[in-house]
């Protein structure tokens, strides 16, 4: 699939944010846990969600849409692992949490090797070491992990790396185990906080959420759920953020989890960026802060230091690549490091055929270098999810035609994407086969 635009022009109007994909597939995998029924609302149809409920009619899982946003999940029935369908699961890294999820109601099960978004080598180490301290022994083979169980039960452990889905695995695996379990350096990061709000509305008691030690209390089994509304992703929010700044457009962005864009605000606001801000208001589950942001009309100025992620609190990382469209607006110069992944920074270096004055320090430090004049090109999309987008919000600020590319990756994240754009006056359309 690719996207052709007609770029240039000044938006207008509302976006409401959507729950992205790290929640809802999280939250998916840990439905397994129940061993009932789920109904899930502000729910995506995003790639990956699409692609995990795929996954798990393949084992016996049944699920029905009962509105554009609400789907109903029974996972009572008895899974059949036998039947996964590989092709898909080793073509979603998130598949991973299948490992935790499932370690307490299957003795043995594979995990098939998988992909995501290409950022260079990632180690599933952090992963196997927590989930051994509770029991559960993961082997390595060619094509597969096997994970076997033969006594899950609680442990205390320190996280070997602070990552999102590495923190969600031992959380699903100490919500069913014996015992009180201690997660210590673990992600706060929001689709973390969201799984661990659903995880207890559902019967498990988790305490800390919110902070880098968890301590979890094993239950003997979890209780169907009639509601539970997923929160808004904050990472979505920034995509239209990104979108309004970089094309000069006052956009109203409905429904932004506050907490979790704060220092991004704040570091806009340094640069010259005007915002205007509601009250604060709770978010449908109660558990998250919502305000509706109008981005103004603002001259930006280059910040004197770096633009780096690190896990919450702070600079979220999957927001550095969507930060690089609007620093092309700013005067003077900006050092973008992007450390986390290998290869996430060279993707800047596709929008030197936009027009942008990009240059490259090494593979995790870019020099973005302001205002510059965007103009239309043909441009495969990168097999990352934020660098592609970020590639999209330029093609839009861009003044006549763009074709992206293979646009997989975005879809993978950005529900309901090319309507929520239409509706702000981008002139954008989705095209199967072009020459």
């Amino acid at each position: 699939m690719n996207y052709i635009v007609q770029g240039g022009k000044k938006l207008k109007g509302e976006i409401i944010v959507s729950a992205g994909k790290n929640s809802p597939v999280a939250l998916l995998c840990a439905s397994l846990l129940v061993r009932g029924k789920v109904v899930f609302r502000d729910m995506t149809k995003v790639s990956d969600v699409m692609n995990i409920l795929k996954i798990f009619s393949s084992i016996g899982v049944s699920y029905e849409w009962k509105d554009d946003s609400t789907l109903f999940v029974d996972t009572s029935s008895q899974l059949s692992m036998d039947k996964i369908d590989k092709d898909l699961c080793s073509k979603m890294r998130v598949s991973l949490l299948f490992m935790g999820a499932l370690a307490a109601r299957e003795k043995q099960f594979n995990v098939y090797r998988s992909g995501g978004c290409k950022l260079g080598k990632r180690s599933i180490r952090p992963h196997t070491m927590a989930l051994e301290a509770f029991g559960i022994s993961i082997s390595s083979l060619e094509s597969y992990y096997s994970v076997s169980t033969q006594s899950l039960h609680a442990a205390e452990i320190v996280m070997y790396e602070s990552g999102d889905t590495a923190t969600e695995n031992p959380i699903m695996a100490a919500v069913l185990a014996p015992g009180v379990s201690i997660i210590k350096m673990a992600s706060a990061n929001y689709m973390v906080q969201d799984l661990c709000h659903f995880l207890n509305t559902a019967g498990a008691k988790i305490e800390g959420i919110g902070t880098t030690t968890l301590k979890i209390t094993g239950v003997e089994r979890l209780h169907d759920v009639d509601a539970y509304y997923l929160m808004p992703d904050p990472v979505d929010a920034m995509a239209w953020i990104s979108l309004s700044i970089t094309t000069k457009s006052e956009l109203v962005i409905k429904d932004c989890p506050l907490d979790f864009l704060e220092l991004e605000l704040l570091k806009l606001s340094v640069m010259g960026q005007k915002f205007d801000i509601s009250e604060k208001r709770k978010s449908k589950s109660g558990h998250f802060d919502l305000v509706d942001i109008t981005v103004l009309s603002s001259e930006l100025v280059a910040l004197t230091d770096k633009v780096y992620g690190r896990p919450f609190p702070g600079f979220n990382i999957d927001n550095v690549p969507l930060f690089v469209p609007l620093l092309t607006r700013a005067i003077g110069t900006t050092l973008v490091h992007d450390w986390c992944y290998e290869n996430r920074a060279l993707y800047a270096l596709e929008l030197q055929k936009l027009g942008a004055n990009v240059r490259l320090l090494d593979p995790h430090r870019v020099l973005i270098e302001g205002p510059t004049e965007l103009k239309g090109n043909d441009i495969i999309a990168p097999p990352a999810i934020r660098p592609a987008m970020a590639i999209l919000i330029s093609m839009i600020a861009a003044t006549g035609e763009s074709i992206l590319r293979d646009v997989y990756p975005i879809e993978r994240a950005y529900d309901g994407l090319l309507g929520r754009l239409h509706s702000v006056g981008v002139n954008i359309k989705r095209v199967e086969l072009l020459q």
